[in-house]
Formats: structure tokens, sequence, C-alpha cells
């Protein structure tokens, strides 16, 4: 073997290992062992569950407006003093949150299933 200083003999080792990844002979070396059996097919895939939902509110409220007046009363006499509020009025703002929140449109998407809910 002829002599060669080290930093030589490195870069003809780099060299030759590049050619040989070039070639594809590294890959060779690397390559899955090869199977008896064939693999199993795929299992199929799982169905997602969708929802939908339609929530009428403005319904809901409707109906249920008039039980809140006639309990209105009842529910002041109940409450400490300390949180009492002007009844009629607390049911008006509560109708006006859910009237308000018309139109709003709720989609949740996981891998198992896909909801939807739409109030009005």
């Amino acid at each position: 073997m002829l002599y060669a200083p080290r930093a030589i003999r490195h870069f003809s080792l780099a060299n030759a290992e590049a050619r040989a990844q070039r070639t594809g002979r590294a890959l060779a070396r690397h390559a899955a062992p090869v199977r008896s059996r064939p693999d199993p097919a795929p299992a199929a895939p799982q169905r997602r569950v969708v929802v939908r939902l339609w929530l009428p509110m403005t319904l809901i409220f409707l109906l249920l407006a008039p039980f809140v007046f006639l309990f209105a009363p009842l529910i002041y006499l109940c409450t400490p003093p300390r949180y009492r509020t002007p009844p009629f009025a607390t049911a008006v703002r509560l109708g006006a949150v859910l009237l308000s929140l018309g139109g709003t449109v709720v989609h949740v998407d996981t891998p198992e299933a896909l909801v939807s809910i739409r109030i009005f």
C-alpha cells in the first residue's frame, strides 16, 4: 500500500462511500428483509358518526316564557334579599340572550364523530 497522508486517506474513504450511495450499493445493505407471508389486508376505515342538530331557540323561548312570568313572583320571594333582582326584567333579559343566539353555527370535527349544531 502506498503511503498517503491521513487527510487524503479519509478523503478517499468519504469519496468511496458517496459513490456507493449514488450507485445504490449502500441501499442494498440496509434493505428490508424479504417476508415469507404477504401483509394482511388493510382494515376497512371506520365510519364516523354524523350528528346534525337544529335548535329553534326563538320557539323554545316563546313556549317557556309564560311559565317564567308565572313563577317570577315565587322566585323573587325564595331568593335571599341580598341576591334579589327584578324578576320580570331578568326574564326579559334572559329572553334577549336566547334570541341573540339566533344564527349561531357550531361545528365539532373529531376522528370519531362530526357534530353540527345550528341555533335559530
